[in-house]
C-alpha cells in the first residue's frame, strides 16, 4: 500500500458519515428555494399528503410547484450530476489523466449535434432527446472505429486523438446548422440547449433516462474494483490478469451510455466530469472503490447547487453551462498546475 493509498483510506472514513446526509439536505434546500418561496412545514405537509393519499393544508400553487416543477428538477440534477461525474471518473482512470473529461470521446458534441438537428427540423421534444442520445453513441462509435484503424500507436493515445478529431468535425457541423437555422426561432433554442438547462425537465423525462443511466452505471459499479488495475500501464495490467482489451471498451461504452442519456435531457453541461472526480480524488484518494461513490455524490450535490443558482440569480433562467464554466475554468487552471503532483 502506498502513502497515497493510506491517505485515501484515512480521508475516506469520515466521508461515509456525512456524504449522503449532506446531499439530502441540499436536495431539501433546493425544494425550498425559488421565486415562489415554500416553507419547510409546507414541504413536509405536501410529502406527507402524497404518501398517505390525503390532501395537504397548503395552497394548491405550492403543491403544483413542488411536484411538477422543483421535484423533477431536483431529481434530474441528482441523476445528471452523478452520471457525468461517474463517467468523468471512469475516463480519467482509463486514460490515466486527471485532466480528461467525458467530452474527450465526443459524447457531448455528438449529443449536441443530434439535438441541434432535431431543433432545426422542428421535431417534438421526445424526438430531439432521442436524436441527442443516438448522436452521443454514434460519436463514440466513430471515435472507436478511427482509433481501432490506427496502427503502431498506443491505444489510449489513439482514442484521445481520434476523439479530438471527431469532436472538431462534429463542432463544425453544429456551427453549420446554427448558421442555417432561423435566427428568431430555432437559433435561440439551439444556443440555450447547447449551454445546458433543466428548466423544462418533467418527471417523465427523468423516468425515461433512468433505465439507460442504470445500464451504464451498474457495470461500472460492479467492476469498480478492477478500475484500480486499469489505471496501470497496459502490460502491467495484463500481467495481473486483467483483459484490458475487453474490459476497457466495456467501461467506455457504459460511461458513454450514461453520459448520452443524461445529456439528451439536460443539454451540454461541461466541467462536471472534469472537476468533480478530481475533487473527489483529493477527498478520498485514488482507490476507485471509494472514488466512484464519492464522485457521484459530489457531482449530484454540485449540480443541485448550480441549478438553484441558475433559477435564482436573475429574473431569467441562467444556462447551467455558464455557471459550471465560471467555477470550472479557474479550477481547470489550478489542475493544470497541480494535476501531475496530485494524481497518484
Amino acid at each position: 500500500m502506498t502513502a497515497a493509498d493510506g491517505g485515501g483510506l484515512r480521508r475516506g472514513r469520515p466521508w461515509r458519515w456525512f456524504a449522503l446526509p449532506a446531499l439530502c439536505a441540499i436536495a431539501v434546500a433546493a425544494l425550498l428555494v425559488g421565486k415562489y418561496p415554500i416553507s419547510p412545514t409546507d414541504i413536509a405537509a405536501i410529502i406527507a399528503a402524497k404518501a398517505t393519499g390525503g390532501t395537504a393544508a397548503v395552497e394548491p400553487t405550492a403543491v403544483t410547484v413542488v411536484w411538477q416543477v422543483r421535484l423533477p428538477r431536483v431529481l434530474a440534477a441528482i441523476v445528471v450530476g452523478a452520471a457525468l461525474a461517474a463517467a468523468g471518473a471512469v475516463y480519467q482512470g482509463l486514460f490515466r489523466n486527471p485532466l480528461v473529461s467525458p467530452d474527450i470521446l465526443g459524447v457531448s458534441t455528438g449529443a449536441g449535434l443530434g439535438a441541434v438537428l432535431g431543433i432545426f427540423l422542428s421535431l417534438p421534444v421526445l424526438a430531439i432527446q432521442g436524436l441527442a442520445f443516438l448522436g452521443g453513441l454514434a460519436a463514440v462509435a466513430a471515435v472507436y472505429a478511427v482509433g481501432a484503424a490506427v496502427r503502431n500507436q498506443d491505444p489510449v493515445l489513439a482514442l484521445v486523438l481520434a476523439g479530438i478529431a471527431v469532436g472538431a468535425l462534429l463542432s463544425a457541423a453544429i456551427s453549420l446548422v446554427k448558421v442555417l437555422a432561423d435566427p428568431y426561432d430555432q437559433l435561440p433554442a439551439i444556443t440555450f440547449w447547447l449551454l445546458g438547462s433543466l428548466a423544462s425537465t418533467a418527471a417523465g423525462d427523468v423516468a425515461a433516462i433512468i433505465p439507460a443511466v442504470l445500464v451504464g452505471l451498474v457495470p461500472i459499479w460492479l467492476l469498480r474494483w478492477r478500475m484500480n488495475l486499469l489505471t496501470l500501464p497496459e502490460d502491467e495490467a495484463r500481467a495481473l490478469g486483467v483483459e484490458t482489451r475487453r474490459l476497457r471498451p466495456l467501461l467506455v461504452a457504459a460511461a458513454t451510455l450514461a453520459t448520452a442519456a443524461v445529456v439528451s435531457v439536460s443539454g451540454v453541461i461541461g466541467w462536471i466530469g472534469l472537476i468533480v472526480p478530481h475533487a473527489a480524488r483529493l477527498l478520498v484518494g485514488p482507490d476507485f472503490t471509494r472514488l466512484l461513490p464519492a464522485s457521484m455524490v459530489l457531482g449530484a450535490a454540485f449540480l443541485l447547487v448550480v441549478d438553484v443558482l441558475a433559477r435564482t440569480l436573475a429574473t431569467v433562467e441562467v444556462p447551467l453551462g455558464i455557471l459550471t464554466a465560471t467555477v470550472g475554468a479557474p479550477l481547470f487552471l489550478w489542475l493544470l498546475a497541480t494535476g501531475r503532483r496530485t494524481w497518484a
